[in-house]
């Protein structure tokens, strides 16, 4: 596998005290809000149409009637802030990844070989442009690249963990000096196809992208499938957004505050709400247009499993399979891995 190019000289160099590790005691000199250990509640149907179509008309007086949460507040917050801002050039994608620590799961080890293989993805990019923060409780095993970065998380609260890192990864990464930048929460067992990065920064979305083709796979057959908008031949088909978090980039302006302040509180969400918020927000997604990103279940430590909620995920796949030799011989070549791992 050829190695990609290394970033050119005019990628944003990052200042922080480290390349490598943002030092705990930065966290302090950033005031903290209490974060959850369970996830935000989405926000009912009927009254996101409402709140869309009072965003769309300036009806102040009705948007207070309907009560908007802080997501949503700090979505149209953002809203106002862009209103009337042309889009800057954004040269440069980071993914913010809250990798699970060694005494939540039973393959620590197993842990850190999936974290490998998911940063092999972005280090096989075609355009170099990308940075990525892993948090966590413990450093995991990280390649020698200056892109990839590492915060430690010593919040003691019990609890499932996941979105108090998904908060403190959003409250920290302004901290590489990106510039304007799209900005993607991507989970550490999920894998990257071959040109993403590179379609996002020449397509220069303005409000950002939504995965909504994408791959499943079953970890525990091998068994592949597509995963994309439903069809009058294929109605039970669903897509990727709606079953993987991996699935959306969001545009970020640095000197604006209610740019991270928006991002922060949408990914409190589940991944199902982050289309509508981001058109809430005044940054509606446009799609990737290729399966961009390949989520594996059934490996024993995903979150979902830890849950209970991948068994129709798992029906998903058998129901969705790809059988065609040629397409996954074209999908094994899109997910550049370390040696040691499995091509999917």
């Amino acid at each position: 596998m050829s190695q990609a190019p290394a970033p050119s000289d005019d990628t944003p160099e990052i200042q922080i005290h480290e390349t490598r590790e943002i030092q705990p005691e930065i966290r302090a000199e950033i005031p903290r809000e209490p974060s959850a250990s369970v996830q935000a509640p989405a926000t009912p149907k009927w009254r996101r149409l409402a709140l869309s179509l009072a965003a769309r008309l300036k009806r102040h007086d009705l948007i207070g009637r309907l009560s908007p949460g802080p997501s949503e507040t700090a979505a149209l917050a953002l809203r106002e802030a862009i209103a009337h801002r042309v889009p800057p050039l954004r040269k440069q994608v980071v993914f913010l990844i809250p990798l699970v620590g060694p005494d939540q799961v039973g393959d620590w080890q197993g842990v850190n070989t999936r974290l490998r293989a998911t940063l092999q993805c972005m280090i096989a990019q075609n355009d170099p442009h990308w940075q990525a923060i892993i948090c966590c409780q413990e450093r995991p095993d990280l390649p020698e690249d200056r892109r990839i970065h590492f915060l430690p998380f010593a919040d003691p609260t019990p609890g499932n963990d996941k979105w108090r890192k998904l908060a403190t990864l959003y409250r920290q990464f302004d901290r590489l000096d990106t510039g304007p930048c799209y900005v993607m929460s991507f989970d550490a067992d999920d894998l990257m196809r071959q040109g993403m990065v590179k379609e996002m920064l020449r397509r220069q979305a303005p409000g950002g992208y939504l995965v909504e083709q994408g791959l499943v796979m079953d970890d525990a057959t091998g068994v592949i499938a597509r995963a994309d908008t439903p069809t009058l031949k294929e109605p039970g088909r669903k897509p990727f957004w709606k079953l993987c978090g991996s699935c959306a980039a969001l545009a970020h302006d640095p000197d604006l505050p209610e740019s991270a302040r928006f991002l922060e509180q949408m990914t409190q969400h589940e991944h199902r709400m982050f289309p509508y918020l981001a058109r809430l927000a005044g940054r509606p997604l446009a799609p990737l247009s290729f399966a961009s990103v390949l989520y594996v279940l059934n490996h024993g430590e995903n979150f979902g499993a830890r849950r209970g909620r991948v068994g129709f995920k798992t029906r998903f796949v058998e129901r969705f399979r790809i059988d065609d030799p040629e397409e996954l011989a074209r999908i094994a070549e899109g997910f550049p891995l370390p040696e040691d791992h499995p091509a999917p």
